[in-house]
């Protein structure tokens, strides 16, 4: 005879199981569309591989393109986001602060290549991790000119902390291209001159990808 508080256990524990496959399940299945939408950015992988050259010779080329798209941070009015909303528009994806000189010293040229372009396929999503006073980062955007870039945020700087177990970031600044899929294609330690014809170039063939 089953009593009947065991009864309520057994079937508690059954329905976690449950639970618990179809959960597994669901992640399993994201995670198989998302690497299935990044087998489709070879190409893109390929075009781009001779252009990391001159002012962008530092950007390490992905050997495969790796989804991305659950990098979390935060709206200029402080709303979630993830790359995930960004999916249809290829993305240099930036990581900086203000206590960090050659941060601030590659703004203007982001700002540049922002307005050269940005369009709907395109944007560079700049996300500072000041972790303290996030307001001093909008403030110092707007003291030095830098217009055209949204003032996105993740004052925890977990972003920087994920990038970093991926193997994707080692210090400040860091740069990922990724593509309108949601996959990496490239990353960048530390400063470049974004504005350049070199990096305008790699840009373009990323997007034209």
């Amino acid at each position: 005879m089953v009593f009947p508080s065991r009864r309520v256990a057994i079937l508690g524990a059954l329905a976690i199981g449950i639970l618990g496959s179809v959960i597994a399940l669901r992640t399993q299945w994201s995670a198989d569309t998302d690497t299935g939408a990044c087998q489709m950015s070879a190409e893109t992988l390929a075009a781009i591989k001779p252009l990391a050259t001159g002012e962008v010779a530092a950007m390490q080329i992905e050997p495969r393109a790796t989804p991305l798209s659950e990098l979390a941070f935060l709206s200029s009015d402080g709303k979630p986001l993830s790359l995930a909303d960004f999916k249809g528009r290829t993305v240099l994806l930036n990581l900086w602060a203000t206590w960090c000189v050659p941060c601030r010293a590659e703004m203007p040229a982001l700002n540049a290549l922002q307005e050269k372009l940005g369009s709907d396929a395109f944007e560079v999503v700049a996300v500072n991790i000041d972790t303290r006073d996030p307001e001093k980062a909008m403030q110092w955007l707007k003291d030095n000119g830098i217009d055209r870039l949204t003032p996105y945020s993740d004052p925890k700087a977990r972003i920087f902390q994920t990038l970093r177990s991926d193997g994707k970031a080692f210090g400040m600044p860091t740069t990922i291209l990724i593509d309108n899929n949601g996959c990496a294609l490239g990353h960048l330690a530390g400063a470049a001159e974004w504005s350049s014809d070199d990096a305008v170039a790699l840009v373009r063939a990323a997007i034209g990808g």
